[in-house]
């Protein structure tokens, strides 16, 4: 789960990491009265979306002056933000954050994360500090360091040095410096995040580090146990179809493709969009139905995956362990009755009951199109639909 860089600031400043103080905008006409709360001459203004790149969408502004914030203050609200990470769609800015300035001698990179592929927590950290750090990475891998970390409530003094080291500090910032890695350590740890982003953190001219933008998310897995963390979450923020699909425990995202698909295990799920695309189509979704399918979960699946009107056939392709495919079976017959389902249906089904499964199926006077394999299933699909 994502939240916005205010949030992620309130969260480093309950740690004692420091920030610049800062006041979060919900309608323009709150501005008056919250920035009274700011000490600054100058003032930068920061559209509150969960995407990169905002400074060259136009969503980060530098202002010197009350009745300038007015007036961009207003301009931004309601503004649709295209970065690299939205999409052409875009993301409609429904807060804004105005934060004050400092004056900025170095800017560095820094970063904590779950390295998933060596079961570690990975550091990085640069001196190239308020860039894209995926260019300095293609570019300028030598500029990069990362130390990787064994699971643990706490972090040597060892590793905090080889994680600052790029950054060239005096004695007396080494030691701010390792009060701030040792609270960020400590955020991933307790939070349970998966990514915990500094971009840039900043040295000032008054030789003081400052978290000058923020990123972090969560694990949504360990959601339950933080609920101050779920309580931040924005549905403005979430695609409105894969907001709908949570209610039922459905793992969806939205593609771009015509081919809508239905899955128990995300593994599975990724190879049955390969196979499609292997076979000359492109998926319209993922869609991990997960361990159970009553047919009030897989009815609420078909209507998620037809209310892409794109869509113009759909591939249910299960596994059958926990799920029994009986049960499975049954769900997605009563569930095409119930919603009338118009376009066209294959279903391949393996493990647990298959016979039977497949017996149902047949049973049902439904046009169902039975598949023996992944690749007959995914044969057939792309042939019906084509």
């Amino acid at each position: 789960m994502n939240i916005h860089e205010h949030q992620a600031k309130e969260i480093l400043k309950r740690f004692g990491i420091p920030i610049l103080n800062g006041v979060v905008i919900y309608d323009p006409i709150e501005v008056s009265k919250k920035i009274e709360k700011l000490n600054s001459s100058n003032f930068v203004i920061k559209a509150q979306i969960h995407a990169g790149g905002r400074g060259k969408a136009g969503g980060i502004k530098i202002i010197k002056n009350l009745d300038e914030i007015n007036k961009e203050v207003k301009n931004m609200f309601g503004k649709i933000l295209i970065t690299h990470q939205t999409g052409s769609a875009g993301k409609k800015v429904k807060r804004i954050y105005i934060e004050e300035t400092c004056e900025i001698k170095k800017e560095f990179y820094l970063s904590c994360l779950v390295d998933r592929s060596s079961s570690k927590i990975a550091f990085i950290s640069s001196i190239e500090g308020g860039v894209d750090i995926e260019k300095v990475a293609k570019k300028n891998p030598e500029k990069i360091t990362t130390v990787k970390l064994n699971f643990s409530t706490s972090i040597k003094d060892e590793e905090i040095n080889k994680i600052v080291k790029p950054f060239n500090l005096s004695e007396k910032l080494k030691n701010k410096a390792f009060k701030l890695i040792k609270s960020i350590h400590k955020i991933l740890i307790e939070k349970d995040a998966n990514l915990i982003e500094i971009n840039p953190l900043v040295l000032t001219n008054n030789e003081e580090l400052i978290c000058l933008d923020a990123k972090i998310n969560f694990d949504d897995n360990a959601l339950y146990r933080h609920e101050d963390i779920l309580f931040l979450k924005d549905p403005n923020e979430i695609d409105p179809t894969e907001l709908e699909a949570s209610k039922y425990d459905l793992s969806y995202i939205k593609l771009d493709g015509t081919i809508g698909c239905m899955v128990n295990g995300a593994g599975l799920a990724m190879a049955t969009l390969d196979i499609i695309k292997l076979y000359g189509s492109e998926p319209a979704n993922f869609l991990d139905v997960g361990g159970g399918a009553s047919k009030e979960k897989v009815s609420a699946a078909f209507k998620i995956i037809l209310s892409d009107k794109n869509v113009k056939g759909i591939l249910i392709n299960i596994f059958g362990g926990i799920m029994r495919c009986d049960v499975l079976a049954q769900g997605v017959v009563d569930a095409a009755k119930e919603i009338n389902l118009s376009v066209p249906l294959v279903v391949r089904l393996a493990g647990t009951n298959v016979k039977l499964g497949k017996e149902i199926l047949e049973k049902s006077n439904l046009k169902i199109i039975s598949a023996n394999n992944l690749s007959d299933a995914a044969k057939k699909i792309v042939e019906v639909t084509k």
